[in-house]
């Protein structure tokens, strides 16, 4: 049994994540930005499977609320052992020549700069250099960050790209003190994120031109965040999971 930390855990791949950890054994912090309900509703759902859970407020790009997520982990759930970094953003679908810097200022305070900041949290706990005893980091990126997303959302796969950077030179920069570091790179997945794109019919669109002819569902995408979660991973580090489909 271990503690995780799942950011953006109140719906999606997040909160698929967060219930198949506690399938698993693990106890579970829930990080939410704004949907109370949901996470809560998340927590409920752990907590039914016997695992221990709390949900926690906390916008991951605020770095003030980063730390106190991290404090309030430690202080309600113990030594955590595995971090999520899936809380995500995107934008409406937009070309480059309609993407101002206010836009690129809020996808990547919130893709690259959260997940920087809660890596960074999660190293200094884990880290046998600080006394720690090691665990797993896995980054949520997405295809986008290879494919570029052109037409809709160059900026999200821009940020996507970004994590994997952070993905490969983490994994190598802590390799020696315990902890593995690697990503999963989802395709095209039935989740709520398309409708905060202005296309909620996104997924019915492009499902089936997908090699495998259809969507993914949130917990294809868990499965493998889990195993590279667990002891079955554990020489593998630096290394990417494309959750696609073909894409």
């Amino acid at each position: 049994m271990s503690v995780v930390v799942i950011t953006g855990a109140g719906r999606g791949i997040g909160a698929a994540t967060a219930r198949l950890a506690a399938e698993r054994g693990h106890d579970v912090c829930v990080n939410f930005r704004a949907n109370e309900a949901a996470a809560g509703a998340v927590v409920a759902e752990v907590r039914a499977l016997g695992q221990r859970a709390i949900a926690v407020q906390a916008d991951v790009a605020s770095e003030p609320d980063v730390v106190r997520l991290f404090e309030t982990v430690d202080a309600m759930l113990g030594t955590i052992a595995g971090l999520v970094n899936n809380a995500g953003i995107l934008d409406r679908q937009a070309r480059v020549e309609h993407i101002d810097a206010a836009r690129l200022s809020r996808v990547f305070a919130t893709n690259v700069t959260g997940a920087f900041m809660c890596a960074r949290e999660a190293v200094r706990r884990m880290s046998a250099r600080h006394g720690g005893r090691g665990g797993a980091i896995v980054n949520v990126s997405s295809r986008a960050a290879v494919l570029g997303g052109p037409g809709e959302y160059v900026d999200y796969a821009a940020s996507k790209a970004a994590l994997d950077a952070l993905t490969a030179g983490l994994s190598r920069e802590v390799a020696d003190e315990g902890i593995r570091v690697n990503g999963v790179r989802a395709g095209i997945i039935d989740t709520e994120i398309h409708a905060s794109g202005g296309e909620p019919g996104r997924v019915a669109r492009l499902g089936p031109q997908q090699p495998m002819g259809r969507a993914g569902h949130a917990i294809e995408v868990a499965r493998a965040i889990l195993w590279l979660l667990s002891d079955e991973a554990s020489y593998t580090t630096g290394t990417f999971i494309d959750v696609a489909g073909g894409r």
